[in-house]
C-alpha cells in the first residue's frame, strides 16, 4: 500500500500542476484532500489564484455543487491556500478567486493587519493543516486604512488602528504629493505599504512560517484588489 502510495502521489502532481493553468472545474463534489493539496506547489496556488481571480472579473464564477461540497467537507479539510484579508464586504474572498467550500483559509480584519491571533492561526493552516501559501490582501478606498490617516478614536477601534500607524509613518517619509485622505493615491499608497509591512510582519514574527518559506513549503505574498474592477495585483517579491 505505501508503495502504491508513492506511485500515486507523484502522478497526481503532474496532474494538478498541468491543470494550474486552468482552475475552472464545474462538476468538483468533493473538498481538496490531502494528497490533492500536497500535490501542489505554492507557485502552482499562486497561478490558481490569478486564474481564478481572472474568472471572477470576467463574470465566469464556477457554478458549485454546495451540498456535495458541503457534506463532503465534514469529514476534514485540507485548503490549500490562508488569506488574511481586510473586514470589507465588498470583497468576497472565496468568490474573488473563484474557489470552493475547503479551499481556503480566510481571516479577517479591519486593514489586513497581523497580530499573535492570526499569526497562530496562519501557523496552524500551514505547519499543522498543511496550507502552500499566505497571501495578505490588502483593497481600495479602506476606511481602516482613512480612519488611521486620519488618527480617528474612538473605543477599542483606537488600538485596532495602531497597527496601521507604521504603514502610515512609513509612506509619509516617501510620498510625494498632498499626504491627506483627500487624496486617493496617498490612501493608495498606505494600503499597499501596509501589505507589504504586513507580509514582512508574518516572516519577522512568525520563526515558523519563516522557516517553511526558506524550505520552499510555503510562499508568503501580498495582494492588492480594486474594488471598482475586481481585479487583483500580486505582490510575488517581497
Amino acid at each position: 500500500m505505501k508503495r502504491l502510495t508513492k506511485i500515486f502521489i507523484p502522478i497526481l502532481a503532474v496532474v494538478i500542476m498541468a491543470s494550474c493553468g486552468n482552475s475552472r472545474v464545474s462538476e468538483r463534489t468533493h473538498v481538496l484532500t490531502q494528497a490533492e493539496q500536497q500535490a501542489l506547489t505554492p507557485d502552482c496556488v499562486i497561478e490558481i489564484l490569478r486564474k481564478g481571480n481572472q474568472q471572477f472579473v470576467n463574470g465566469e464564477l464556477t457554478v458549485r455543487n454546495n451540498p456535495a461540497l458541503i457534506a463532503d467537507g465534514a469529514n476534514g479539510q485540507f485548503p490549500m491556500a490562508v488569506i488574511l484579508s481586510c473586514l470589507d464586504s465588498r470583497v468576497p474572498v472565496e468568490d474573488v478567486f473563484n474557489r470552493y467550500i475547503g479551499d481556503l483559509f480566510v481571516g479577517r480584519v479591519a486593514g489586513n493587519f497581523v497580530n499573535v491571533d492570526l499569526l497562530g492561526s496562519m501557523e496552524f493552516a500551514c505547519a499543522a493543516a498543511g496550507a502552500r501559501l499566505i497571501m495578505v490582501l490588502g483593497h481600495d478606498a479602506c476606511g481602516a486604512v482613512v480612519h488611521a490617516i486620519n488618527r480617528t478614536e474612538l473605543g477599542n477601534i483606537t488600538e485596532m488602528l495602531s497597527s496601521l500607524q507604521p504603514a502610515v509613518a512609513a509612506t509619509r517619509a516617501t510620498f510625494r504629493g498632498e499626504q491627506s485622505t483627500d487624496n486617493k493615491e496617498f490612501v493608495d499608497a498606505v494600503a499597499i505599504q501596509n501589505v507589504k509591512m504586513n507580509v514582512q510582519r508574518i516572516r519577522n514574527e512568525s520563526p515558523i512560517l519563516a522557516e517553511m518559506e526558506r524550505n520552499g513549503e510555503i510562499r508568503i505574498i501580498g495582494g492588492y484588489y480594486r474594488l471598482a474592477t475586481g481585479e487583483v495585483e500580486f505582490f510575488t517579491n517581497i
